[in-house]
């Protein structure tokens, strides 16, 4: 192989590992994007399922801001932990 060839085969495999690299963050953020509307969906549809038995219909929006509350604290948890186990850990040194 001539070193043009091995340039060219360096420089594909970066631009794949760069689309990879895209393709993961668009699936983190369609994760995140499903996981809030499937929690307001779901507290909602209990919120006013309830809120139509007792008679109450501020029950609606209040599951759904449950769901809201309960999804946010779930994606924190879920990427939140996913990110600090990604990162390098620095070395503690006496002299700062």
């Amino acid at each position: 192989m001539s070193r043009r060839d091995n340039e060219t085969a360096a420089q594909a495999r970066q631009e794949r590992a760069a689309a990879r690299g895209r393709a993961h963050g668009l699936e983190t953020g369609w994760n995140v994007v499903s996981y809030l509307l499937a929690g307001m969906a779901a507290y909602g549809i209990i919120g006013w399922l309830i809120g139509r038995a007792v008679h109450v219909a501020v029950l609606f929006p209040v599951g759904m801001l449950v769901g809201l509350g309960i999804s946010l604290g779930y994606i924190i948890y879920r990427f939140g932990r996913q990110q600090v186990a990604e990162r390098p850990r620095k070395e503690m040194t006496g002299d700062r």
